[in-house]
């Protein structure tokens, strides 16, 4: 017997569910020889790419990791004093574990459907209480992408609710972080809005001026009594920003109670790592009267169709992909893991700790300027919570030599120094700091009287900016404190929520794929996690290289010339792209070119995006087999060549169909002077096969949570750096603190310069593993499981769009448009899938009435026959309505979800049995998934808007408050 020694495991096997046997089966289904065959008969000939992508040999994973600790071995990982919105933070090991490292919080989708993700939006929910009680604001978002951007938010809104609409000028203090400070730059530069940046104290209030923002703690530390600065303001209908530090609202006057109109922040102090740069949950509080313009998901309590406690996603018309154009947010993504993992943070704390650790932290920044004073330093903030500043003189270039002997980073301006103390701080590190600033002045830690000055510290917080009263009151934060608790809390919740743990996500344009354990380990390395975003670069050699590898890889991919890894969201690709278009006609002497063709079928985010970067959008129509119309397109772009500045096109399309003619339509726009943004929310169909760049595109954007792997997280991180073609590398976006420029760069757009960078090894891993010829059989794979779905349920589903060749691409619609005859909506169908234990996939998007299906290719074929047959039974289901065998409105359909609770409950009084409306199928006795609720009451829920966590037993209802919408309407 002979032995292969050289046998490596492949990734891709693992990656990719589907084996050779079931892939026979499948392509006998969908009558193709071939996997090729059926790949020529799917993508036109015409863009398919010539040669393999030429890539690195796919790792397997063990060298991966093995390979990737070298790599790690890169960083210094030095003790971070640097602060200004980055801080070291302790991840309780019960949150690590069983919330950041676990699959059944970081692989669900969005909370759309209500009734099977109660967990994640209870914890949701929690996090909106802890800034509201923290901020003294009466309601919060679900979190935003970083504090950065979320300033920007802020700004948008108060130019949104100006009432003096001449007024364009936005007050900034010059105290405000400087990466806040750009991105404040790019976002108010195409809406004319002008930046008037000084000192607050001596600013000059006026009718022009709709806006004013500070911050809170000061950038440099100080902590200033805004009070008569928020006053003046009001004065003058000019409504006040506060960005501010979470855990310094813990000990200081909560902003609402001194004026504010709006508090931003990050919540990345409660116990997310720095990850250099990211991602971190920002926050958005406001006043109730502002509920309808807030940007970002609000989670709200509301009732289920049986009367009980339910949660859902608010306000959900204030959202971009029904706004559009009239949007003020592109807002897709948040952060919805991250805000899960601060909120719990708070929970598992409670009150008093999280105020001890607060207190700690203040108390050895007291301890700390006291020690330096006695050594002759002069502390230069009157006030502070945790920051230290000194002007240090000559003084400067000694310390700043010594602090890196220690393995200390300490933030240096000129001579100016700040050092910036957190909860990973300990009495040993602030003797440490004052041995070697002592060093520097040639004396010893032993002139200073440590000892004595530890056993009397006292605040140095002024008592009119002390916070008074009680914090986190409520019982969630007062009852989980042991850690097993804690753990049985954290499961309970994720009990109620499906996730890929439990079955495929088929979510059309959403891509929920495997999100390999291997891909997610170095995560959670201190060697990534806890490096700050600002350390010196001779200090981030793992990271730069891990960014250049992935540039060039993803460069190789998309056909482009380079990458921006800075956009932390698929919105913000958008925005960050559209934005590079515009600075490149600016640039050109083309400031004039402001159109932006977009079509039809385009998602909600394409045209608010638009809009935010100063276009006007012209709609292009759509062909009955929904292509773009190229003569409408043509029409559209010779009317507008003067003005016109670019196309925005999904390729594949919205609709699921490899359009044949896109290399015309981009000709079209190009011959007409515009530029061509490709959405890349749909590269999973071209991966290997095709390109952006092959097929016209001068810049895209790429969603890393979609194509590469970065999980969901039930609604954030993600992902969305931008590719580009030559002609605009020069514009790629820099940042204000470190030097990334290209030349001609725009201001950053978003807070860190790599933007969530510690997930973008997620993708590098997936590359990395996965080869060239991995990643595209993978889009082979997705296109040929879509197809085996739209042929295992055409019989039963009108497909409304195909290709020339019959074939889908990678996902495909279903139309359901015809069933509301007899009274079945597409709601009913998505709220039924939920007895089958799936989760539906996209509803009435992009056509209403009609779901988008999208298998990917980590599912096997016998979960898609799982979910077929599931599909299958339901059209039954709605063939017995339509016969008058079921009842119009007691049916399965119009009822479900059946909780566990209707099932087992003493009555029953509907026409259909228990066994139909809990185990339709057999395979669903032995996986059950049992929703929490029943189907929630969105009417209800927004009529009496509450989004912070009420007193259970305060929220009862009357019998006559329980209705039930009419739902799909």
């Amino acid at each position: 017997m002979s032995i292969n020694i050289n046998y490596q495991e492949k990734f891709q096997a693992r990656h990719i569910a589907t084996n050779e046997a079931d892939t026979a089966k499948m392509l006998k289904t969908v009558k193709a020889e071939s996997l090729d065959q059926l790949i020529e008969q799917t993508v036109p000939a015409k863009i398919r790419l010539k040669q393999p992508l030429n890539l690195p040999a796919a790792k397997s994973e063990f060298d991966y990791l093995n390979t990737l600790k070298q790599t790690a071995s890169k960083n210094k990982v030095f003790k971070s004093y640097i602060g200004q919105g980055y801080y070291d933070v302790i991840v309780p090991g019960v949150i690590q574990r069983n919330i950041l490292e676990n699959p059944g919080w970081y692989t669900q989708y969005t909370p759309y459907q209500a009734e099977i993700a109660q967990g994640r939006l209870q914890a949701l929910l929690n996090f909106q209480t802890m800034v509201i009680d923290l901020t003294g604001m009466e309601i919060a978002n679900a979190s935003l992408l970083d504090e950065g951007t979320a300033a920007a938010e802020a700004m948008f809104m108060q130019y949104s609710l100006r009432k003096n609409t001449a007024a364009n000028i936005f007050f900034v203090s010059e105290d405000v972080f400087p990466q806040t400070i750009d991105i404040l730059k790019t976002r108010s530069e195409p809406y004319g809005i002008q930046l008037q940046i000084g000192d607050y104290r001596t600013a000059e209030l006026n009718d022009q001026m709709f806006g004013a923002i500070v911050q809170y703690p000061a950038g440099d530390g100080n902590v200033y009594n805004y009070t008569d600065f928020a006053a003046a303001a009001h004065q003058k209908n000019i409504k006040l920003t506060v960005v501010a530090d979470l855990m310094s609202l813990v000990l200081l006057t909560p902003p609402g109670q001194w004026g504010a109109d709006i508090v931003v922040g990050t919540s990345q102090r409660f116990g997310i790592p720095m990850g250099f740069g990211g991602p971190h949950a920002a926050f958005f509080a406001t006043k109730e009267e502002y509920k309808r313009s807030i940007p970002g998901r609000i989670i709200g309590v509301t009732i289920d169709s049986a009367g009980n406690y339910a949660l859902r996603m608010a306000l959900q018309t204030r959202e971009q992909h029904i706004r559009r154009d009239k949007a003020t947010s592109n807002i897709c993504t948040a952060q919805a893991l991250l805000a899960i993992m601060a909120g719990m943070y708070a929970v598992y704390h409670g009150p008093q700790g999280i105020k001890l650790i607060a207190e700690r932290i203040h108390g050895l920044s007291v301890l700390l300027a006291e020690s330096l004073k006695q050594l002759g330093y002069e502390q230069l903030n009157d006030t502070y919570f945790d920051t230290l500043k000194f002007d240090l003189g000559v003084l400067a270039n000694p310390v700043h030599s010594e602090a890196l002997n220690n393995e200390m980073n300490l933030h240096y301006k000129g001579s100016v120094v700040t050092i910036s103390l957190d909860e990973t701080t300990s009495p040993q590190d602030i003797e440490t700091i004052v041995r070697f600033f002592a060093k520097v002045k040639g004396k010893t830690i032993n002139d200073v009287a440590f000892e004595e000055l530890k056993g009397s510290i006292e605040t140095v917080i002024p008592a009119d900016l002390q916070r008074t009263g009680e914090i986190l009151t409520h019982a969630i934060f007062n009852s989980h404190h042991s850690e097993h608790e804690m753990l049985r809390y954290i499961k309970s919740l994720e009990a109620k929520d499906l996730s890929l743990c439990h079955s495929m996500i088929a979510l059309g344009s959403c891509t929920m794929k495997l999100n390999a354990t291997t891909e997610m380990v170095p995560v959670t390395w201190a060697e990534f996690s806890k490096m700050h975003p600002f350390a010196p670069t001779d200090q981030v050699g793992g990271y730069m290289q891990i960014f250049s590898e992935l540039n060039d890889w993803l460069s190789e991919i998309t056909g482009f010339a380079a990458m921006s890894l800075q956009p932390n969201a698929g919105a913000q690709g958008e925005y960050a792209g559209l934005m590079v278009i515009r600075a490149y006609h600016n640039d050109r002497g083309d400031s004039h070119r402001n159109i932006a063709l977009i079509p039809s079928s385009a998602h909600g985010t394409n045209p608010a995006s638009a809009a935010m970067a100063g276009m006007k959008i012209v709609v292009v129509k759509c062909d009955d087999n929904g292509n773009i119309d190229v003569a409408d397109l043509k029409a559209r772009a010779e009317q507008y060549k003067n003005e016109l500045s670019c196309l925005m096109v999904t390729y594949p399309s919205t609709h699921g169909v490899f359009e044949e003619s896109i290399i015309e339509i981009c000709e079209i726009i190009h011959a007409n002077g515009g530029q061509v943004y490709m959405d890349g929310a749909n590269m999973n169909a071209q991966v290997g096969l095709t390109s952006p760049a092959n097929i016209g595109a001068d810049v895209c954007h790429l969603n890393l949570h979609k194509t590469f792997c970065i999980p969901h997280g039930g609604g954030g991180p993600g992902m969305g750096p931008i590719g580009v073609a030559a002609h605009l590398v020069p514009y790629l976006p820099g940042h204000a603190v470190v030097d990334i420029d290209k030349g001609k760069s725009i201001p950053a757009v978003s807070a860190a310069p790599w933007g969530s960078a510690s997930i973008l090894i997620i993708s590098h891993a997936y590359i990395a593993m996965m080869g060239g010829e991995g990643l595209t059989n993978a889009t082979k794979y997705a296109i040929l499981n879509a197809n085996y779905i739209k042929s295992r349920l055409e019989a039963h589903y009108p497909v409304l769009y195909i290709g020339s060749n019959g074939r889908c691409a990678h996902e495909m619609i279903l139309d359901c448009r015809s069933f509301k005859n007899f009274g079945v909506e597409v709601t009913d169908i998505a709220k039924r899938l939920m007895d089958y234990g799936f989760h539906a996939p996209t509803v009435s998007f992009p056509v209403a009435g009609t779901v988008m299906v999208e298998p990917t290719e980590s599912e096997p074929k016998h979960e898609l026959d799982r979910f077929c047959d599931a599909m299958i039974a339901i059209r039954y289901e709605i063939d017995s309505v339509e016969k008058g065998i079921s009842d119009k409105t007691d049916n399965p359909l119009k009822n479900a979800p059946h909780t566990a609770a209707v099932i087992t409950a003493n009555e029953w009084e509907h026409s259909y049995t228990r066994q139909k409306a809990a185990f339709p199928l057999p395979y669903v006795a032995q996986y059950k998934f049992w929703p929490s609720v029943g189907r929630v009451n969105d009417t209800y829920g927004d009529r009496t808007l509450i989004c912070s966590c009420p007193p259970l037993t305060d929220y009862e209802f009357e019998e006559s408050e329980v209705t039930t919408p009419e739902y799909g309407t």
